[in-house]
This record gives structure tokens, C-alpha cells and sequence, in this order.
């Protein structure tokens, strides 16, 4: 079933009817949906699709070839492959001098990695042909970091050529929300906190269980593709993996800034930072910075695959008792740790409800962008977090706090929110209150006295 990418298939499509060139560039980590994206659009359509994958240059020709020889009635008795890669290209150039073909290439990094020199041959074909082209060309690859730097970057041959690029996204809470039909209440926001709203990982679970059957199914039994998903991936994805395994596991565990991480694995300062900037390109961890602070001295590492926080959080230490078949031991001894995990899930849901208001007008502060705060309360001298902050102008601000709570958010909560806010200059201010179980009655009273504050609950974030 295709859900979602609207946005992205109408414009797509927009592009495809106009008959013009197109160069676009689709990229996205692994899992997230975007051949499901290609084959949604393609469907109907004139189309040579073409997989590089991690074999030699020879190989990757080979398969090449064949993809185009299938389109093509030029080249039904065609056998073989063309003389290179050049003269491969050159005959899809030439069928799209006449009609209206997609050209998709998936894992552009293999073939670039393979083949040196493929970026300057498509520049050459590109700039001699695409004004006379119906070609829709499309280079898709789940290393983001080479997407952009190797086929989007200043320095690459294929600078300034693209003519659109769409950087494929998990789906957020509300868009994971209309694939379960069957799922409310809390199971929804912990499906979205085991599977970051990755296609691949949202289809493997069954909204008609329970959490915790989905949970016992899918990373407490050893034969479940997700057990052993985290690691095979960065397997795949990294060499030396166990190093990549052991900072990951440091981030889950709690350590976030670079010198904790260094401490807990004993990894030297300057082969952590290449690696959490690998991890960091494959979208598995995400370096922060406080919001509104230009200066990196302050920032931390969280993992941005809520997948993989919740594995190497949960599974990791587990792994002798699951494969010995102990899921309902395992399950019993986690579960009680749920309600803190889901603490920076629901800030993150949080996020997204305040930018959906946004899209709505119906935000209290017209922000430009939010974040996490975290800094020096030079009066109390300690430290001070704030769970959301968001900014419009120099005179406007909005702060928010989010409680993944089975009791009800004090009034405690909303007097820290405020001192916390005095830390700056914003004279027009406006609070969130987020909680997963309500309010208490003080709380409620001191929010209406004030008059701007606003009350959330996660059932009216659901509605």
C-alpha cells in the first residue's frame, strides 16, 4: 500500500508532463521509502530503471545494458553490453530525443564508486543534449552525505545541472498515524518510537496486536528481521563495525556530548568525530546545538533513528537471553523503562503538532524555526533545559514543555517553564503545555490567570 509523498509525486508528476529536461536528484536514508517513491511515479510511464549495485564497473555495464536494450525496440536483438558507459547514456540520450523517458539510475554511489568518471559523462551528455531532450533523468542513493557533497556539491561536475532534488524523510507521527487503522491511544506513539516511521519497519509491525506483541514479534525473537536489523546495516554501511556499534551504544546509554562518548568507548577524540560524521551522514545520529546558539562547543549527539535508539537502548543487552528464546522475560524486565524512553519521542511529536499549527494558522507565535534549548542558569547557577523554543522576532518567542506522564502535569511544571523563559529578552511571550495525561487543577487555573499559556493533551493532539 503507498501512503503519503503527495507533495512530492504531484510535483514529480508537474515535471513530467511539462516534456522538458529534468535532472532530479532523489536521496534519503536507507528504508525510507524512496524506490517505493520511483515506482509510484514511473508506474504507467516509459521507463529504463536501472540498480547499480556494489560489484565491478564491467558488471554494473552489463546490467546497464540490459535495462536499456528492454525499452528500447532499437535494440531487441541487441546481446551483450554497449563498448562503455558513455555510449550507454548516449543511446538513452538518443531514444529521448523522440518521446518522453524515464531514466532512473538507483545507488548512484555504487556506479560513481565503481566508475570514476561516470559524474563528468552525464555533465558532457547534459550540457551538449538536454536542450533538445525529453529525458527525465533521475539519480537516486541512500548516502546522503555523497548526495550532496559528490552529486549536488560546488565541487562535483554535476553542479548547477539538477533541475529539482527531493531529500526523502521518514514519515512524521500524523502521516504514520493514517497507516494504522487499527492502532489509537499510546500504541500509536510507541509504534512511532520503535519505528521512527520508516516504510520498512512500520510495515513489519500489525496494528491489530498489542504493543507489546509487536514489540516480542519483531526485536525479542532472534529470527525477526529487526533483531538483527541495526547491526547489519551499519555492516553494510561501515567498515569497522563494531567501533560504530560501540558509539552508538554510548549515545543510547545516556552519552552525549564528544569527550562522554570518547570516555565510555576509549576512542580517541579525532576517529569518534569521523565517526559519529559517517553516522551522522546515514542519518543514525544527529549532531545538536542549543537553539539559538551559532557556537558547537555546546553540542551533543543524540541518535535521529528512533529504531535505533530503541534496539541498541533495549535489545543490545539482551541479546544472550533472546537468543535463548526469553522474549517474555526480556519484555518484563524493558518495559518498566518505556514511559522514559518515550519522553524525547514525545517532545519530537510535540514538534511536529506545534509546526502542523503552523501550516494551519493557528499557531500562538508565528516561529521560523524550533529546537531544544540548553545553557546556564547564571542565577541559580545550574543548568537549564527547554524541551521546545521557537522564535518569530526579537520581541516574540514561544517555550513548551512536554510530560510523557501517567500523572497528571503540575503547576511545578508550568513555574519552571516561566523562570526558564526570564533567561531572555522576549517581551511577547507565549508557553505550551504537552502532556500525555493531562492537568492538574492549580496548573490549569495559573495557565488561565497568565492567559498565555496553552494546554495540550496527547488525545487532543490525536483528534
Amino acid at each position: 500500500m503507498f501512503i503519503g509523498r503527495k507533495k512530492e509525486i504531484f510535483d514529480l508528476n508537474k515535471r513530467y508532463e511539462s516534456g522538458r529536461f529534468e535532472f532530479a536528484v532523489i536521496y534519503g536514508r536507507r528504508r525510507v521509502g524512496k524506490t517505493t517513491l520511483i515506482n509510484e511515479f514511473v508506474r504507467g510511464k516509459e521507463c529504463i530503471m536501472y540498480s547499480a549495485t556494489e560489484t565491478n564497473s564491467r558488471k554494473n555495464l552489463m546490467d546497464l545494458s540490459k535495462s536499456i536494450y528492454a525499452l528500447s525496440s532499437d535494440f531487441e536483438n541487441a546481446s551483450g553490453m554497449f563498448l562503455d558507459f558513455q555510449a550507454a547514456f548516449e543511446a538513452v540520450f538518443q531514444i529521448a530525443k523522440e518521446r518522453r523517458i524515464i531514466f532512473v539510475i538507483d545507488e548512484y554511489p555504487y556506479l560513481a564508486s565503481c566508475e570514476s568518471g561516470i559524474a563528468s559523462v552525464f555533465q558532457i551528455l547534459i550540457d551538449r543534449c538536454h536542450q533538445k531532450s525529453k529525458l527525465f533523468l533521475i539519480l537516486c542513493g541512500s548516502s546522503m552525505s555523497f548526495m550532496e557533497n559528490q552529486v549536488m556539491g560546488y565541487q562535483s561536475p554535476l553542479y548547477g545541472r539538477r533541475t529539482c532534488q527531493y531529500k526523502i524523510k521518514p514519515f512524521d507521527f500524523f502521516e504514520m498515524k493514517e497507516y494504522y487503522k487499527n492502532a489509537d491511544g499510546e500504541d500509536l506513539a510507541m509504534l512511532y518510537g520503535i519505528t521512527g516511521g520508516i516504510p520498512l519497519y512500520m510495515s513489519m509491525m500489525d496494528d491489530r496486536l498489542a504493543i507489546e506483541d509487536n514489540i516480542k514479534d519483531n526485536f525479542l525473537t532472534a529470527s525477526a528481521y529487526l533483531y538483527e536489523e541495526p547491526t547489519n546495516l551499519i555492516k553494510q554501511e561501515c567498515r569497522d563495525a563494531s567501533q560504530y556499534n560501540t558509539i552508538i551504544g554510548a549515545i543510547a546509554q545516556g552519552a552525549s556530548r564528544l569527550s562522554e562518548i570518547c570516555s565510555r568507548t576509549g576512542i580517541d577524540t579525532a576517529l569518534a568525530t569521523s565517526y559519529l560524521n559517517r553516522l551522522s551522514g546515514l542519518g543514525i545520529v544527529k549532531k545538536e546545538i542549543p537553539f539559538g546558539v551559532s557556537s558547537s562547543k555546546k553540542s551533543w549527539y543524540v541518535l535521529e533513528d528512533f529504531m535505533f535508539r530503541f534496539w541498541y537502548r533495549f535489545v543490545q543487552d539482551n541479546v544472550s537471553a533472546i537468543n535463548r528464546g526469553m522474549k517474555d522475560q526480556v519484555y518484563q524486565r524493558i518495559a518498566p523503562c518505556f514511559s522514559d524512553y518515550m519522553g524525547s519521542v514525545f517532545e519530537e511529536i510535540c514538534k511536529q503538532y506545534l509546526w502542523k499549527l503552523l501550516s494551519e494558522g493557528k499557531s500562538a507565535v508565528n516561529f521560523m524555526d524550533i529546537g531544544r534549548w540548553w545553557g546556564t542558569d547564571s542565577k541559580k547557577r545550574q543548568q537549564a533545559e527547554i524541551d521546545i523554543m521557537g522564535i518569530e522576532d526579537k520581541e516574540t518567542a514561544l517555550f513548551a514543555e512536554c510530560k510523557w506522564r501517567n500523572e497528571k502535569t503540575d503547576l511545578q511544571v508550568l513555574e519552571k517553564l516561566t523562570a526558564c523563559s526570564e533567561l531572555f529578552s522576549y517581551h511577547n511571550v507565549h508557553f505550551y503545555l504537552f502532556s500525555k495525561s493531562g492537568f492538574t487543577k492549580g496548573c490549569l487555573e495559573k495557565g488561565m490567570e497568565m492567559g498565555n499559556v496553552t494546554f495540550v493533551t496527547y488525545e487532543e493532539m490525536l483528534k
